[in-house]
C-alpha cells in the first residue's frame, strides 16, 4: 500500500509551478511578445490560440502516460522538453523569419507542456487522499498561478527593462526566453529531488487502465457527463477571451482605446499586489471546500472568476487610465481566478474519479483546455470588430452559460470536505 500524502507540502508547489510556467510563456506571454514584436490582434488571437489545442487533445496520448512507464519520468523528461523548447524561441528570435520558428517552439513547448501536465496531475491524484486533494487544490493552483504571474509579471518587467537597456525589442525577448528556459531547467532539476517515488506499489498498478480505449469508454459512459462537459466548455467562456486580449489593452495606445501603458508597467502590476491576492484567493478556496464541501461554494466561485470583467469593461467604456483604477481591477480579477478556480478544479477531480483517473482526468482539462481554444481563436476578431468597451460588455455577457447549466449539475454536496472521503 503506498504512503499518500507523503512530502506533500513539499512537491506540489514546486510542481504545480513548474506546470504553470510553459503554460503561461506559450499561452499570455507569447501575446505580449509578439505584440512588441509588431504582429496585428488578428494574428496574435488566431495563432497563439492555436497553441492552445495540445492541451484539447492531449487525451488522445494521456492513457499511454497511465500504462507507459511512471508518471514520474514522464514529468521529468516533458519539462527538460520545455526547457529545450524555450531555449529555441530565444535563439530564433533575431532571426528573419522568427514568426514561423518561434511558433513551431511553442507548439513543441506546447505539446510537451500538455503531456506534463497529465502526468503531474496524475501524480497528485495518486498521491493524495480525497479530502487532501480538496484541501491542496488551493496550493496548487495558487502556485500554478504564480507561475503565471512570473510569466506574465516577472519576466514581462525583465522583458520591459531589457527593451529600455537595448533599445532593441528583439534582443530583449531573446535574452527573456533564454532566462525563461534557464528557469525551466532548474525548475526540472528541483523537481527530480523533491518527487517522492512511490508508483511501485501494488495500489497504483491496480489503477491503471486494461486497454486504450477503455479509458474512452468508461469516461463517456458515466452519469451525467453530457452536462458536466457542457459546463466545463462554458466555465470560463469569458475569461479565455479576456485573457487573450488584456494584454493587447493595456499596452495600445489611448487613441486606439488601449490604456497606454509600457511592457514594464504591465508586467509590475500583474506581478506586485496581484500576486499576494492571487494568493489569498487560492488558499483560502481549497480551505473553504475541505472544511464545508464543494456545494456550499460553487455558485460563489463561478461568480468570482467572472465579476471582475466588468471592471475591464468599466475601464474601457470609461476610457480611464488611474492606476488605482487598473490596479484594483487586476487586483479582484487575480483573487476572484485564485478563489473560483479552486472550485473548478475540484469539480474536474470529481468526474474524473474511479477507475483511469489519471487518464479521465486529462479528458476533462481537456474539454476545459478546448473552452478556452475555440473563444480565444476568434477574440482578436472581436475586439477588432467592436472595440475594446464592446468586446470587455461581450466578455462580461460571457459567463451567463456556466451560471444557466450550474443548476443542473449533479455532485455530492460534501464532495472535497474533509472525513467525507479518503480515496484510500
Amino acid at each position: 500500500m503506498i504512503q499518500k500524502n507523503k512530502r506533500a507540502w513539499i512537491w506540489i508547489p514546486v510542481l504545480y509551478f513548474t506546470q504553470g510556467l510553459p503554460f503561461v510563456l506559450v499561452v499570455t506571454v507569447s501575446v505580449i511578445m509578439y505584440k512588441k514584436l509588431g504582429i496585428s490582434n488578428a494574428d496574435i488571437g488566431l495563432y497563439t490560440s492555436w497553441l492552445y489545442l495540445p492541451w484539447v487533445i492531449k487525451p488522445l496520448w494521456s492513457p499511454y502516460v497511465d500504462i507507459i512507464s511512471t508518471k514520474r519520468n514522464w514529468f521529468l523528461f516533458m519539462q527538460l522538453l520545455v526547457a529545450i523548447a524555450l531555449l529555441g524561441v530565444g535563439l530564433f528570435l533575431p532571426t528573419n523569419i522568427f514568426f514561423v520558428t518561434t511558433l513551431a517552439c511553442f507548439w513543441m513547448a506546447a505539446f510537451a507542456s500538455a503531456t506534463n501536465d497529465v502526468a503531474s496531475d496524475g501524480y497528485y491524484m495518486i498521491g493524495l487522499t480525497q479530502d487532501r486533494q480538496s484541501f491542496f487544490v488551493g496550493i496548487r493552483s495558487t502556485f500554478y498561478k504564480l507561475a503565471n504571474v512570473t510569466g506574465q509579471g516577472l519576466l514581462v518587467i525583465l522583458a520591459g527593462f531589457l527593451e529600455n537597456y537595448y533599445g532593441d525589442n528583439t534582443k530583449a525577448w531573446s535574452v527573456t526566453m533564454i532566462a525563461a528556459a534557464l528557469l525551466m531547467f532548474g525548475l526540472t532539476l528541483t523537481n527530480f529531488f523533491v518527487t517522492p517515488k512511490f508508483e511501485s506499489s501494488d495500489a497504483i498498478e491496480k489503477q491503471k487502465p486494461a486497454g486504450f480505449f477503455e479509458v474512452f469508454s468508461t469516461f463517456f459512459n458515466k452519469k451525467g457527463m453530457g452536462i458536466a462537459l457542457a459546463f466545463v466548455l462554458f466555465f470560463r467562456f469569458g475569461e479565455s477571451q479576456l485573457v487573450k486580449m488584456s494584454a493587447p489593452f493595456f499596452l495600445d495606445s489611448t487613441a486606439k482605446g488601449g490604456l497606454g501603458y509600457s511592457t514594464s508597467e504591465v508586467g509590475y502590476i500583474y506581478g506586485t499586489i496581484g500576486v499576494i491576492m492571487l494568493t489569498i484567493g487560492g488558499i483560502l478556496g481549497g480551505i473553504l471546500i475541505s472544511k464545508d464541501g464543494l456545494k456550499k461554494w460553487m455558485l460563489p466561485m463561478v461568480l468570482s472568476i467572472n465579476i471582475p470583467n466588468a471592471f475591464y469593461a468599466f475601464l474601457a467604456i470609461t476610457n480611464t487610465t488611474n492606476k488605482f483604477a487598473v490596479i484594483s481591477t487586476v487586483v479582484l480579477e487575480q483573487f476572484g481566478y485564485g478563489f473560483g478556480i479552486a472550485g473548478f478544479m475540484v469539480y474536474l477531480i470529481y468526474i474524473a474519479e474511479g477507475a483511469s483517473k489519471t487518464s479521465h482526468y486529462a479528458l476533462a482539462t481537456g474539454f476545459m483546455a478546448l473552452g478556452m481554444m475555440l473563444p480565444g481563436l476568434v477574440s482578436g476578431y472581436i475586439q477588432e470588430w467592436l472595440g475594446y468597451d464592446g468586446f470587455f460588455i461581450w466578455v462580461v455577457i460571457g459567463a451567463l452559460p456556466a451560471l444557466l447549466i450550474l443548476k443542473y449539475l449533479k455532485y455530492p454536496a460534501d464532495y472535497g470536505k474533509k472525513g467525507a472521503g479518503s480515496n484510500e
